[in-house]
């Protein structure tokens, strides 16, 4: 067995984060430290990459402040990781969206993923049955 490897299962604390991937739009509790005190700070933006493996690992988030786009690489596996929330999933076809970067405006959108029916069509859906079937016989 690989020797780093070996090293690295032995010694890493895993966390358990929620599953997520380039695309989503998500939010960081990390905790920072100023003097003797702590407090955390919540960083929300759009996964960028997600990149290395095992104690390595790393994830990039990039959000858009004053006018100004800040991406921020947090470890996996760091300990000043309180929690990570997702807020979106969001549709993207590569593992790695550099180009929202120079992306501006609309299309630096990204779509979200939608699951089952929307509130509109479940509203249709309710009005489709509510109506009664008028029977013809001639």
């Amino acid at each position: 067995m690989n020797l780093i490897k070996y090293v690295e299962e032995k010694l890493a604390t895993t966390k358990e984060l929620p599953s997520f991937k380039a695309g989503d739009t998500i939010t960081v509790h990390y905790k920072i430290k100023e003097g003797d005190k702590e407090r955390i700070q919540q960083y929300q933006g759009i996964v960028i990459q997600r990149r290395g493996e095992g104690a390595s690992a790393s994830f990039t988030v990039r959000k858009v402040s004053n006018g100004v786009g800040v991406e921020r690489v947090f470890p996996v596996h760091s300990a000043f990781i309180d929690k990570v929330e997702v807020n979106k999933e969001g549709v993207v076809r590569r593992a790695r969206i550099y180009y929202i970067r120079n992306a501006k405006g609309k299309k630096a959108r990204i779509e979200e993923k939608q699951y089952g029916q929307t509130e509109a069509g479940k509203a249709a859906a309710a009005n489709a049955a509510e109506k009664p079937v008028a029977a013809t016989a001639e």
